[in-house]
């Protein structure tokens, strides 16, 4: 059986991980096309490194672009691919361009799709994110939900019956980093003369909050007075935004820093006192590693933080300080995410419904 992955972006290449290692325990044939959706290596290429993710077997190269341009760009070159290398299996990403444009290429060519992190829903249609998971979740064969809360989304909309929960795959490869971190040192810490536990690290980079000049510059206005070191991992977007914009990234208590490699991100939370994000992916990372997020979003598809007292939503300048400013609730052992193991059953999913 062959399996081609598709993937663009930072959060797809940490869930990739554990798909292809349980692909090559398993005999599977796994094939693996970058889209090139994330250019800057500290987003793209040292994941692979670092992960121990083979090298790709094709690289798209599409680069940066508008939704229609880059969506349209990654579509009109996959056809040809799929044809070439005929998989059993499409196996598509979270919510991004490449999420979409894959699934489309492979059902008009007929190729059986399968969706992991399905049923997740922000309900808001005003983030591109959401148009992507959910027309993707719609047009796929098999729905790989993360959780019971996503496979009920999946039930709501008519799609129970392509729908099985698997567990979520970010829980398998951050258990794994974990433990390897586990008495390293802290290179950002030592880089940049922080105190263990004294800081937060932030990572800011949907449109919503960098496009509209007025309201980057109040987030970075609350990091900036926060009452302790707030280190910003500055995404390409909110570079150039800011340059754009006259927003300067280094004010007060605000730090920018470098993207990190994955081990080092997780590395750096694990030392923090907390994590400022609108990523999906971070504020569940933060989740599982038992440090308090703040979410700058109205809502999240990650429910299950902020009722579990871990994630805090914050919109506006006053609720972003009180909120990083906060205490930590107290431990639990709540497991929303699975035990690890979520890409073992994907791959037997797959394999047990190959045609």
């Amino acid at each position: 059986m062959k399996v081609i992955s598709v993937v663009g972006a930072r959060p797809q290449f940490v869930k990739l991980a554990p798909i292809a290692h349980a692909a090559a325990a398993a005999g599977v044939q796994h094939e693996i096309v970058h889209t090139g959706q994330h250019y800057d290596p500290m987003l793209s290429d040292v994941f692979f490194a670092d992960l121990g993710i083979p090298a790709p077997d094709v690289h798209l190269g599409v680069g940066s672009g508008s939704h229609g341009v880059q969506t349209g760009a990654i579509l009109g070159a996959l056809d040809a691919v799929f044809e070439e290398h005929a998989p059993d299996w499409v196996l598509v990403y979270g919510d991004t361009n490449s999420t979409l444009a894959a699934t489309l290429s492979a059902v008009k060519l007929h190729l059986p799709v399968a969706h992991l992190e399905a049923g997740l829903r922000s309900f808001n249609r005003r983030m591109p994110e959401e148009h992507n998971r959910v027309l993707t979740d719609h047009a796929a064969d098999l729905l790989l939900a993360p959780t019971e809360v996503a496979a009920r989304h999946l039930a709501d909309e008519g799609l129970a019956a392509r729908s099985v929960v698997v567990g979520d795959v970010m829980t398998d490869v951050l258990m794994q980093v974990r433990d390897a971190q586990q008495g390293r040192p802290v290179e950002l810490v030592d880089e940049l003369g922080l105190e263990p536990g004294g800081y937060s690290v932030a990572t800011i980079h949907r449109a919503e909050n960098t496009d509209d000049p007025a309201r980057l510059r109040m987030i970075v206005d609350a990091l900036s007075t926060i009452d302790h070191p707030v280190v910003l991992l500055a995404h390409p977007r909110v570079i150039a935004r800011a340059q754009q914009h006259g927003i300067d990234l280094d004010a007060g208590s605000l730090v920018s820093h470098a993207p990190l490699a994955y081990p080092d991100l997780i590395n750096a939370v694990l030392s923090a006192r907390g994590v400022v994000t609108d990523s999906g992916g971070l504020q569940k990372e933060a989740f599982l590693l038992r440090v308090p997020c703040t979410t700058v979003r109205t809502e999240t598809e990650w429910v299950e933080t902020v009722e579990l007292g871990w994630n805090v939503l914050a919109n506006g300048a006053e609720e972003i300080r009180d909120a990083v400013g906060r205490a930590a609730p107290q431990p639990a052992d709540a497991a929303p995410y699975g035990d690890g193991r979520a890409a073992e059953r994907v791959i037997d999913e797959l394999v047990r419904r190959a045609r």
